[in-house]
């Protein structure tokens, strides 16, 4: 049986009150893993702030966003990056391929994106649904249908994972540190593709974060906006405790408040001058 949602606050997740986005040298993590060739399709706050944190554990990295490489000058300066076309990002991504752009915008992507793109190859989903301040009302998260990253795993014709859309770029950026740290921040990972999943969460623990197994794709609604896990940078043991309340199959009544939480949320922003567009 689900378990009830704990009683929300009445205000915003602290965190999201830090949208000031400082630059300053990302937490230093030792290198666990191979080197990897990395394609980004986004190059906003979360896109920037992986290719930074990526670059500096030695992966290769091609980032791209929808105007141009000619426009990422200042991104790939930054980063460490090289900046491509789309396309190029996915085909040249061989290892992995993140996907963090506006939700309203994956439907623009283009078709042929993933065309030569092996099946084994992950591909993450960092993407959050804010219907007032960006999105615009999308049914079929209006009603529940379905989950937020569901639905961008329809349109792209591929399993995704859902990841990095529970933390703000800068503490993305700055805040990993070492495994077994008091207070380690805790991400959950959710997808239906076993193998996927499991190299996106050795990528989280070499990022500075502990992995968490946040289930499949149908119980990712868990770490969705307006619910306890949401951009809290809670350690391992209340992120499991979270998921473990919260149980897996949504009802309707945490689908409602899931929703009444997210829209206090914007509505706060929205007051403090925050524009997502």
């Amino acid at each position: 049986m689900p378990g009830r949602i704990p009683a929300k606050k009445s205000k915003i997740p602290p965190a999201l009150f830090n949208h000031l986005h400082r630059h300053v040298a990302g937490a230093g993590t030792t290198q666990t893993i191979p080197s990897m060739n990395i394609g980004i399709i986004g190059a906003g706050h979360i896109g920037s702030a992986l290719a930074v944190r990526l670059t500096s554990l030695g992966h290769t990295v091609y980032i791209a966003n929808s105007r141009g490489p000619e426009t990422l000058t200042d991104v790939a300066q930054k980063t460490g990056a090289t900046a491509v076309m789309a396309q190029e990002a996915a085909q040249r991504g061989t290892d992995l391929l993140v996907v963090t752009i506006p939700l309203k915008n994956i439907p623009d992507l283009p078709q042929d994106l993933l065309a030569g793109v092996p099946a084994e190859v992950p591909i993450i989903d960092t993407s959050n649904y804010y219907p007032l301040l960006r999105d615009g009302q999308m049914p079929e998260l209006e009603t529940g249908d379905q989950t937020e990253s569901g639905w961008v795993q329809q349109h792209l014709g591929r399993p995704v994972v859902k990841v990095f859309n529970n933390i703000l770029a800068d503490h993305l950026e700055n805040n990993g540190q070492p495994a077994g740290t008091p207070g380690r921040i805790g991400l959950p990972v959710a997808s239906d593709d076993a193998a996927a999943k499991q190299k996106v969460m050795a990528l989280v623990e070499e990022l500075g974060f502990d992995a968490v197994d946040g289930g499949t794709m149908r119980e990712s609604w868990r770490q969705q906006p307006g619910g306890p896990i949401y951009c809290n940078d809670l350690p391992a043991d209340q992120v499991k405790e979270h998921l473990t309340s919260l149980g897996t199959e949504r009802t309707e009544a945490q689908h409602a408040e899931f929703l009444a939480n997210h829209a206090q949320q914007e509505q706060a922003m929205a007051a403090q001058g925050i524009s997502l567009k």
